[in-house]
This record gives C-alpha cells, structure tokens and sequence, in this order.
C-alpha cells in the first residue's frame, strides 16, 4: 500500500505551474535565439565564405587571401565589437588553413594573418565610435521630441466650436523641430490661433518660434484685442531680435458666433473653404509688414474680419507646402489639392493633402512645413458628436445652445 502510494506520487501528471515553467522556459529560449540571430554578422561571414569557395574553386593559394578583410571590414558596418572580433577570427583561421593547404611561403602568409588582424582592430574600433554617435543621436532625438512636445504642444481634435488638425514636417529629419510655428487655445475671448514661419533656420529659429509661442499664449488669454495680441508679439520681438530678423504670421480669432477675425502679417494668405467645397484664399486688405519689421513699414496690421459660418473651414500653412517643388520645378497646387481632397473631417483632409505633397516633391521636403485646418460643424454634427461622447446615442439629449457656443 504504501509502495504504491510511493509510486503514484512519483508519476502524478505534471500541474499548472509546471506547464507555466515550461512555457516560460520556452519563451525564455526563443528570446535567447532571437537575440543571438539579431546579432549574428550574418553578410561579413557570407563574405568570408565567398573567399574561401572562390579559393577552394581557384586553388591559387595567395591570390584571394587579403580579401578575407573584407568581411570585418564589412561587420564594423552592421554589427557591434564582438561581432567584428568573431569574423575576424573566423577570417584568420580560415586565412591560416588556406595559406597552408595552398603552400604559401610563411613570412607571406605571417604578413597577410598581420594585416587581417590589424584590420579586425581598426573595424572593432569604428564599430565602437557608431556604438557612441548611435547612441548620442537616440538621445538628441528624445531631447528633440521632448522640445517639440514643449513648443509645438498637441492640438487635440475639438477645440471650441471647431474641428482640428494639424500636421507639421520639419526639413531636417534628425530634429523633428524647425522655425514653423502653431498654437490653437481657447480663451475668454473666444478660440485664438496663430501659424507662423521664422526667418532661418536651425536652433536660432527655433529660439525665436519658442518666443513667438510664449508671448502669443499669454497675450491670448490676456489682452480682449486681436490686434493687441499681435502688438505685444511685435514688442517682444523688437526687443529680441536682430536688424535682419523677423517672423511672417497669422493670428486669428473666433469672438463670437459666426464672425472671424484675422490678421496677417506678411505671411502667405490662408484659404477659406465654403461649406460648398469652393476655395478663397483670404488676401489682405492691408498688406502688412511681418513681425519684427514694422518700424521699416511705418504702419500697423489690419484687422479682417469675415463671416464664418457653419460647414466653412479655414486651412493655415506655412511657404514651405506652396514652395515645395517636383523633380520639374513645379511648385504643389495647394488651392486645387484642398479643393479635390476636402472632406468634413479635417484629419482626413490633411492627410490627403500631406499624402499628395511628398508624393509631389518625391518623399522628401526641403523645408519646414506646417498645415493648420480647423472647421466649424453643422448645428446637426455637432450634435451627433456630443451626444456620442455623453455616451447617450441620442441627439435629443444635446441642448442647442451648446451649438453656438464659445
């Protein structure tokens, strides 16, 4: 009795925390595998192995030798210190059997092994140094993207009474940052947003976009004056800026229901878009200097202001989409390119739009590039939208006067 007690406890099926362990130990293994395949020189050694059958093939002993450098050479390009020492001692032994097998003289052979190994140095050296500027350009990167946050600060996609997307591009890939500019904050007086471009480019532009950005978020919220705003930007950049600097921009306002207010200072004219899909860019009736340079105008921007009504969308851009150009040196269409793609969800519109421009410059811009739309929804729409984050699924529930509110 008690010898087969003995013997069943023994042979007891295995539970579920030994299939857990065995599971996990397999996981375990697969991690291991993969990160040793991720780190196998896996072309250095296809190069080797080329030596060697080309030597085998030949049989000319000293002629294909020296080509075994190739391959940590080549590893130095692709993979970290250790892979660089394990081909090049790979290359060695392979290099020391060929040169035996084919009878090369040993001081040859000494002197090939000496500079194959010098070589395997030299490229576990470089592969350190990438190891470190890798390393540097992840971090530049985060430190980028943190900045950016911090400047160009995510627009959500309602703000007020409008629809909102943005999208931006900067020139310079590895800074994710650039002298293109854009804000869109809810106030007292209403929704207020600017667009605007920084002359240069670099970190000086990027100084000056950061101003523009504090001053216009502050001044927003505080002053009840469109043109206000704009007056305290100018003071500010007055004070900061050089002779030759200066900021082209638009700011505009939402005071009331139905009625928007714009101010453009030297910057491209930003196109209005009917609820019928028809495209008019708004031209100022003033031209007016950019920011920065008024005294050398001698007189202050214009306040426009237009109606805007429900269904209308207004799309702000810096001159990096309309100078952008095609293999041809034609520039992007940017008032028939909205016209074909406008739809009542600006997030898709943009993305059409940002879609058909790289695909027109060929992948690639070579400038800063910022698109601002925002629009303003139906009475209905507006409805069906917070009825359907109230959770309720009923447009019945909406009261209308949150319709026409600020």
């Amino acid at each position: 009795m008690s010898h087969a007690r003995d013997l069943g406890a023994d042979h007891r099926p295995a539970g579920p925390s030994s299939s857990r362990v065995a599971g996990a130990g397999d996981s375990a293994r697969r991690r291991a595998l993969a990160q040793l395949a991720a780190g196998v020189p896996v072309l250095p050694v296809l190069v080797v192995t080329a030596v060697l059958l080309a030597d085998l093939a030949d049989g000319a002993g000293m002629i294909w030798l020296p080509l075994l450098a190739a391959g940590p050479a080549l590893a130095a390009t692709t993979n970290g210190p250790r892979g660089v020492v394990c081909v090049g001692l790979l290359a060695g032994v392979l290099g020391a059997l060929l040169g035996v097998r084919g009878g090369v003289p040993s001081r040859e052979l000494a002197a090939v092994l000496a500079a194959l190994m010098a070589v395997t140095l030299a490229s576990g050296l470089a592969s350190v140094l990438r190891g470190r500027r890798e390393r540097v350009l992840a971090a530049v990167r985060s430190v980028a993207e943190t900045a950016q946050h911090a400047l160009l600060r995510p627009v959500p996609a309602n703000v007020g009474p409008f629809q909102v997307a943005v999208r931006y591009s900067a020139a310079a890939a590895e800074a994710r940052i650039g002298g293109d500019l854009y804000a869109l904050i809810p106030t007292r007086h209403g929704v207020r947003l600017i667009v605007g471009d920084v002359r240069g480019k670099g970190l000086p532009a990027v100084g000056t976009a950061a101003l523009v950005l504090g001053v216009f978020r502050e001044a927003a919220h505080d002053e009840p004056d469109l043109l206000a705003v704009v007056e305290r930007i100018e003071r500010s950049l007055t004070r900061n800026l050089g002779h030759d600097d200066f900021v082209t921009a638009i700011v505009a306002g939402y005071p009331e229901p139905g009625q928007l207010e714009v101010v453009n200072c030297g910057h491209t004219p930003p196109l209005l878009v009917s609820a019928s899909g028809s495209v008019t860019p708004v031209e100022p009736d003033l031209p007016s200097p950019p920011l920065g340079l008024r005294a050398l105008a001698g007189h202050a921007p214009g306040l426009q202001s237009l109606p805007f009504a429900d269904g209308d969308q207004l799309l702000l851009y810096t001159d990096g989409v309309t100078e952008a150009r095609d293999h041809g040196r034609a520039f992007y269409p940017l008032a028939e390119g909205l016209e074909r793609h406008v739809s009542h969800e600006p997030a898709r519109t943009l993305g059409a739009l940002h879609d058909e421009l790289l695909a027109h410059v060929g992948g690639r811009l070579h400038d800063d590039a910022a698109l601002l739309l925002i629009r303003k929804p139906a009475a209905s729409e507006a409805g069906v939208t917070a009825a359907i984050e109230s959770g309720t699924g009923s447009t019945a529930q909406v009261p209308a006067c949150e319709v026409g509110c600020r």
